[in-house]
């Protein structure tokens, strides 16, 4: 299996797309809280997070 090393929010996301599209939800929910993480920007972390994972996802704080 080949290792991606992502480097960027977009890259995250794309990830996250490509795994609920194979079926695999629980890996792009990790991609999707990893990529809100490294949003340096707390509004759009929180936007990322609601549009990915539903308005009631509690960030963990």
């Amino acid at each position: 299996m080949a290792m991606h090393r992502f480097t960027s929010v977009s890259e995250f996301l794309s990830a996250a797309r490509e795994m609920v599209e194979s079926g695999r939800p629980t890996l792009a929910r990790l991609l999707v809280e990893e990529a809100a993480d490294r949003t340096t920007d707390p509004v759009e972390a929180d936007r990322i997070r609601a549009e990915w994972l539903g308005p009631n996802h509690r960030k963990q704080g």
